[in-house]
């Protein structure tokens, strides 16, 4: 593929959108360039030009100029063999730009540690990133023993606490629609696998601001999680976690009191600018 190639005139072909989508201008090869950006990423496979065109369903003279686009703009780049695409550094870059991940967990840190001295259990800072949990901080427990939680740590979304709110946080539809795909795992006996059973907890969560886990990721760990709902980076949540045998219904009723009361301010320094 010529990046010099000039690129050809947008395809017209009828787009259609959700009928939720607010009305006015469209963008359709803004919407175009994401569609396919969301194949390749979600591709169990790399994919060559005539493939792509394929999967999207758009002509290939519409397939090759948003490709060259996005390969100048370094969103796609090209595997070894010059052929198949793979998303660039820049769809990263951009996700990242105003998220100093450094200076974040630096900044957060004074505040798990007093969470965690006053809740006396470990407390965790975790993003959602592509379906996957990621531990960004965390405050351990001064407690022999204790639950650890390393950073860079990777859980499924499907793991106890931390994944209720995220997926709270989804259209109930968008959430069948993932259950489906890859089912409800089966982590510990207590584990929720009834798809109504699960989506009847995620309204809770719903309702109710925050998620527990009873021994459902972990046998003999209980965890509660709330979301932060900032806005710069990925969605982020914090959950306090512990032995079953210490962190019983008081004790849990604690943690969301002093957990809920410090969201706000934890969110706050999450979405405050470097130099603000």
């Amino acid at each position: 593929m010529d990046p010099a190639k000039p690129i050809p005139e947008e395809d017209t072909t009828e787009m259609k959108y959700p009928a939720d989508k607010p009305a006015g201008y469209q963008a359709p090869a803004v919407h175009k360039a994401f569609h396919l950006l969301r194949t390749v990423a979600e591709s169990g496979q790399p994919l060559g030009l005539t493939d792509l065109a394929e999967q999207l369903g758009y002509s290939k003279s519409t397939t090759h100029g948003l490709v060259h686009a996005l390969l100048r703009e370094g969103a796609l780049v090209q595997g070894a063999d010059g052929r198949k695409l793979h998303l660039g550094p820049t769809v990263v870059d951009l996700a990242f730009a105003s998220w100093n991940s450094i200076k974040m967990v630096e900044s957060v840190q004074p505040v798990l540690d007093r969470l965690r001295d006053q809740i006396k259990e470990t407390l965790v800072l975790g993003a959602l990133i592509r379906n996957r949990i990621f531990i960004l901080a965390a405050a351990e427990s001064a407690d022999p023993l204790k639950i650890a939680a390393s950073p860079g740590t990777v859980l499924p979304l499907f793991a106890g606490a931390a994944g209720k709110v995220f997926l709270a946080a989804r259209p109930p539809g968008a959430v069948k629609q993932l259950i489906r795909e890859s089912g409800l795992p089966v982590h510990t006996p207590r584990s929720i696998t009834v798809e109504s059973e699960y989506l009847a907890v995620l309204e809770e969560v719903r309702s109710n601001g925050y998620s527990v886990d009873d021994e459902e990721y972990l046998t003999g760990v209980r965890a509660v999680a709330i979301a932060l709902g900032n806005i710069k980076g990925p969605p982020m949540a914090f959950w306090a976690v512990g032995l079953a045998s210490r962190m019983d219904d008081d004790k849990r009723a604690l943690a969301i009191r002093i957990m809920t009361a410090a969201a706000g301010a934890l969110c706050g320094v999450l979405d405050q600018t470097p130099g603000d």
